[in-house]
Formats: structure tokens, sequence, C-alpha cells
């Protein structure tokens, strides 16, 4: 797949997201994990990766089925900041989307938190809020 990669880094997929969702890679940094989550619910179908990366103690109730629906037009990505301590870390992004109903592009802005368990980065939850 020689395409660019979804999450706006300017890379080919299989050079930049298409590692870790296809090839099965694991991110070694915060963000590379934030990335390739957002390239997961923007391309759908990878439900399986989504909940493989998810701190298990907050991923209750989630399933690959339902993680795998595309239920969004996901547009753009914008990181803005990510800062590490040790093994915990933030990635603070913008990520742009079309709603099913909507045609003007709508902002979540969220600040995610990450917790690096056995040596693998895992996503614990977010502090979500919608610009206009």
């Amino acid at each position: 797949m020689a395409n660019t990669c979804i999450c706006n880094r300017n890379k080919p997929f299989d050079q930049c997201c298409g590692r870790f969702l296809v090839a099965g890679q694991k991110a070694k940094t915060p963000e590379q994990l934030m990335r390739s989550r957002y390239s997961a619910y923007a391309l759908g179908g990878y439900g399986d990766y989504l909940l493989s990366t998810w701190f298990s103690a907050t991923a209750a109730g989630l399933t690959a089925k339902a993680l795998s629906e595309k239920t969004m037009e996901w547009v753009k990505l914008d990181v803005l900041s990510s800062h590490q301590t040790g093994d915990k870390a933030t990635v603070e992004f913008n990520a742009s989307y079309l709603e099913s109903d909507h045609s003007e592009v709508q902002v979540m802005h969220e600040v995610s938190v990450f917790q690096r368990t056995s040596g693998h980065w895992l996503y614990v939850g977010g502090e979500v809020s919608s610009l206009h």
C-alpha cells in the first residue's frame, strides 16, 4: 500500500501506521500509538487493534466488533503536543471529522493518557472536548 497515511505525517501508510495496524509492530512512542489508533478509527475495521492497545482496566465493555465500525468520516489529525515521564505520557491533538448528517467539519480536541505496561504503550483514556 503506497498511499499516504491518513494520520497526516506525509509518509506512506506501510511505513507509518500500517506497520502497526497491518504488520503487527508495536508502537515505540505514545505519539506513534495515538496516530495508529486515529488511523484505525479513520479507516474502520481495526477493532482488534484498538482493543489490544487499550489499557484493560479502562476497556471494560468494549468489543472489537463495535470498535471496528466506522461511525464518522475522519478527515485530519493535528498533533499539538506529546509529553512523557517514565511510563506515563500524554498526547494532545485535534481530530477533524464529518458526521453523517452534517456537511460542516467538526473538531474534537483530546488530551490522551498513555501507560507503558510490560514494555508496550497502551491507551488509558482521554479528556475530550469539541471545538467550533
